[in-house]
C-alpha cells in the first residue's frame, strides 16, 4: 500500500510571525518535504495504531470563551521527557522595523501624557525558599547568535548577569520566581523566559505559547524558576493548561506591527503544582506604575541566548516610555535578544527598605510585573526591545479566568 504523509511544518513560522504579511521582517522556518512511505497493510495497521495512540497520549483541547483562548494539556508528564533542555534552541525575537525617526519619536513619547487608564493589580509572595534541586544538564553553546551591540538610539541601561561577584542570586528572592521555559514546536525543542505571578501560575509572551493568526498552539511546556546552567533549584513544573486573548489566536490583536508589535503579547500557564510555595511569585500592576509623561523604570529579568548560552538569568535596568506608534507599547534600552521572550518586566525591584525619615514615592509597589518582553527591532543597532503593557483587559481577565478554574494555583 502506498501512503503519502503530509507534515504540518508549512503552516509553522519560526517566530509565530506570518508569512502573508509583507512589512514585518519574516523568519523562515524550513519546511519538511512530504514523504511517500511504501507500506504493508499489516504494517499500516500498526503504524495507524500507534498514531492513535500517541493522539490520546498526547491530547490537546482547545477552549473559547469570553475573548479567551486556553489549550487543556492532558497526558504531559511533568518531568520534561519530551523536551531536550540541553539543546533547546531561543525562540526567535520577534522583529519590528525601525520606525522612520527614532529620535523624534522617543521625544514625542516622553512629552506626551498617556492618558488614564483603570489601573490595579496584587502583591507577590517570598515563599519560603526550600529548594528541590533536580540538575538538566549544562546547556549547549549557542551558535550563530548575534548580539546587539552598537545602542543607535541612545537610550540608556545596563544589562549584567543577575549574579553577584560571589553569589548566586537565583535562589534568592526576588530573582527566583523567573525562570527559563521550555517547550516544543514540531519535534524541534525551544526556550523562553517566564516567571511566577501565582503560586503556581506562570506569565509569559503569548508568541512562546501558539501562533499569531494561526489558530495554533505550541506544547510540552516546563518551567524552571531559578534556573541557572542547567540546575533547576524548586524542580520542573509542567503545564495544565495555556490561555491567550482570542484575538491574539485569530490574528485579530489590531497590532502596530502584523504579529509582532501587539497589545496583547501575553499568556498565562497554569503549572502542574505550586512551585511559588517555595520560590515566590511576583506582583503585578496595570494601568499605571508610570509618569504623567509616559516613563517608567523597569527591571528586565530573561535568559537571552547572545549572553552566556542562555545558561545564567541575566537583568537589564532601563528606563521605559511609552510608544503609541507601536500600539501603546512600553520600549526600553537592553542587550537582550532570542530566549528572553516572556521574561518579567518588574518595577520597584528588589529588598524595599525601612523608612527612616523618608517617605516612598507615587508608586510604591514592590516587585510589581508590568510587562514581558515581546520584541526587538530588527536591526541590532538600537539596542532596545518593546513589551506589550499590562491592562485589565489582558492580564487580569487571564488571571480572572485561570484563577476561577484552578483556584488551587493561586
Amino acid at each position: 500500500m502506498k501512503m503519502n504523509v503530509p507534515t504540518n511544518a508549512d503552516n509553522i513560522t519560526n517566530s509565530g510571525i506570518q508569512k502573508n504579511n509583507p512589512h514585518a521582517k519574516q523568519r523562515k522556518w524550513n519546511p519538511m518535504a512530504s514523504k511517500t512511505l511504501t507500506l504493508s497493510s499489516r504494517a499500516f495497521v500498526a503504524l495507524l495504531a500507534l498514531v492513535v495512540c500517541q493522539a490520546v497520549a498526547n491530547a490537546q483541547v482547545v477552549r473559547t470563551e469570553g475573548g479567551l483562548t486556553g489549550l487543556d494539556v492532558q497526558g504531559q508528564s511533568a518531568g520534561g521527557d519530551q523536551v531536550d533542555f540541553v539543546n533547546a534552541q531561543p525562540m526567535p525575537l520577534p522583529a519590528n522595523p525601525l520606525p522612520s525617526n527614532t529620535v523624534q519619536e522617543t521625544i514625542e513619547a516622553m512629552l506626551n501624557a498617556p492618558a488614564p487608564a483603570p489601573n490595579g493589580g496584587s502583591d507577590g509572595g517570598k515563599g519560603d525558599g526550600m529548594t528541590k534541586p533536580i540538575f538538566l544538564g549544562t546547556p549547549a553553546q549557542q551558535q550563530g547568535i548575534s548580539p546587539e551591540d552598537f545602542g543607535t538610539n541612545n537610550h540608556p541601561f545596563t544589562t549584567v548577569r543577575a549574579d553577584l561577584y560571589s553569589l548566586n542570586d537565583n535562589t534568592a528572592y526576588p530573582y527566583r520566581p523567573a525562570g527559563k521555559l521550555f517547550f516544543k514546536i514540531g519535534a524541534n525543542s525551544y526556550i523562553c523566559s517566564a516567571s511566577l505571578i501565582k503560586r503556581g501560575i506562570a506569565v509569559t509572551a503569548a508568541h512562546c505559547v501558539a501562533n499569531y493568526g494561526r489558530r495554533q498552539f505550541y506544547g510540552s511546556w516546563q518551567f524552571v524558576p531559578g534556573y541557572r546552567n542547567g540546575a533547576a533549584p524548586f524542580g520542573v513544573w509542567g503545564a495544565k493548561t495555556a490561555y491567550i486573548l482570542s484575538a491574539y489566536y485569530n490574528g485579530t490583536d489590531g497590532c502596530a506591527v502584523y504579529g509582532v508589535v501587539c497589545p496583547d503579547d501575553v499568556a498565562l500557564i497554569v503549572l502542574t503544582g505550586t512551585p511559588g510555595n517555595s520560590a515566590g511569585w511576583f506582583g503585578y500592576w496595570y494601568g499605571g506604575g508610570y509618569t504623567s509623561n509616559g516613563l517608567f523604570q523597569i527591571t528586565q529579568l530573561g535568559y537571552p541566548a547572545g549572553l552566556d548560552s542562555a545558561a545564567y538569568m541575566e537583568r537589564t535596568d532601563s528606563y521605559g516610555y511609552r510608544s503609541a506608534s507601536n500600539s501603546n507599547n512600553t520600549i526600553i534600552g537592553s542587550n537582550m535578544n532570542g530566549g528572553s521572550s516572556g521574561g518579567p518586566w518588574v518595577e520597584n525591584f528588589g529588598l524595599p527598605s525601612v523608612l527612616t525619615g523618608e517617605t516612598n514615592g507615587s508608586f510604591s509597589p514592590q516587585n510589581v510585573i508590568v510587562g514581558v518582553t515581546s520584541w526587538g527591532y530588527t536591526s541590532t543597532a538600537p539596542k532596545e526591545e518593546g513589551a506589550s503593557p499590562f491592562t485589565f483587559g489582558n492580564i487580569q481577565t487571564l488571571l480572572n479566568a485561570a484563577c476561577k478554574a484552578y483556584p488551587g494555583n493561586c
